[in-house]
C-alpha cells in the first residue's frame, strides 16, 4: 500500500503503520458507518425516539463484554503504563457513560426488562460474539483489533464537522465520542496496537486483518439495524 495514499482521521496514524494499512483498506465500510444516516439523524436532533431507543438497547449489551476486554487488557499488556491506562478507562466507563444510558433510557420510557434482556439484532449478536473471542483469548493484539475499531469508528463519527444539537439524549452520546479525552484514549489504543501487532503479512497478520475486516462490516450493519424492526 502506497504512503502516499491519504488516511482521513481524526486520530494521528501513518498510512503504512499495521492499524493505518487496515484503515485505508476498510475505508469504503469504515465511512459508510461515519456518514450513516443515524449519525446525520443524531447530529441533526431528528433522530426518532424509536430509532434512537433501538439503538441504545442494543449498543447497551456491549457493556459487560467491552469492560471485560479491558480487564483482559490489564492483564495480558506488557506494558505498565498501558495497565494503568485501561484501568482508568474502566472506571470512566461506570462513571459517564453508564450514567448517560441510564438517564437516556428513563427519558425514552424504555422498559427495564428490554435494556436487560432485550431480542439482539443480529449485528449485536455478531460483535458480542466477537469481543467475547477476543476477551477470552487473552492475545493482546487481537484485544486492540476490536477495542481500536470501536473507539476510532465512533471518535471518527462524533467529530464530524457538524452543528452539536439541541437535546442532551442526542448532544450528550456525541460528546461521549469526541474531545481531548477521547482523542487521547483512542490514540493511545491505536499506538499500542502498532506498537503489540505482528508483521501485517505475517499469519498473525493476516489473522488479525481479517478480524478487522469483520469488525468494520459488523459496525456498518449495526447502525443499519437501528432502522429495522
Amino acid at each position: 500500500m502506497s504512503s502516499a495514499e491519504s488516511l482521513p482521521t481524526t486520530a494521528d496514524v501513518a498510512p503504512e503503520s499495521f492499524a493505518g494499512q487496515l484503515r485505508l483498506a476498510s475505508a469504503a465500510e469504515w465511512d459508510a458507518s461515519v456518514h450513516h444516516r443515524f449519525i446525520d439523524e443524531l447530529f441533526a436532533g431528528t433522530v426518532s425516539d424509536e430509532v434512537l431507543a433501538r439503538y441504545l438497547v442494543q449498543d447497551y449489551q456491549f457493556f459487560d463484554a467491552f469492560v471485560a476486554m479491558l480487564g483482559a487488557c490489564v492483564a495480558t499488556t506488557d506494558s505498565k503504563p498501558a495497565r494503568l491506562r485501561f484501568a482508568a478507562q474502566l472506571g470512566m466507563l461506570a462513571a459517564d457513560e453508564d450514567g448517560y444510558f441510564q438517564q437516556t433510557f428513563a427519558e425514552l420510557g424504555v422498559p427495564s426488562s428490554q435494556i436487560t434482556s432485550p431480542e439482539l439484532a443480529e449485528p449485536t449478536k455478531d460483535f458480542v460474539a466477537q469481543m467475547w473471542e477476543v476477551a477470552q483469548s487473552r492475545d493482546y493484539a487481537d484485544l486492540l483489533v476490536v477495542l481500536v475499531i470501536a473507539e476510532w469508528l465512533y471518535l471518527d463519527w462524533g467529530e464530524r464537522d457538524l452543528p452539536l444539537p439541541a437535546e442532551p439524549k442526542h448532544r450528550d452520546w456525541i460528546d461521549l465520542h469526541r474531545g481531548d479525552d477521547f482523542r487521547a484514549w483512542t490514540q493511545f489504543l491505536i499506538d499500542e496496537l502498532n506498537r503489540a501487532a505482528p508483521p501485517l503479512e505475517s499469519d498473525d497478520g493476516a489473522r488479525l486483518s481479517e478480524r478487522w475486516k469483520r469488525i468494520v462490516g459488523i459496525e456498518r450493519a449495526f447502525f443499519d439495524a437501528a432502522y429495522s424492526r
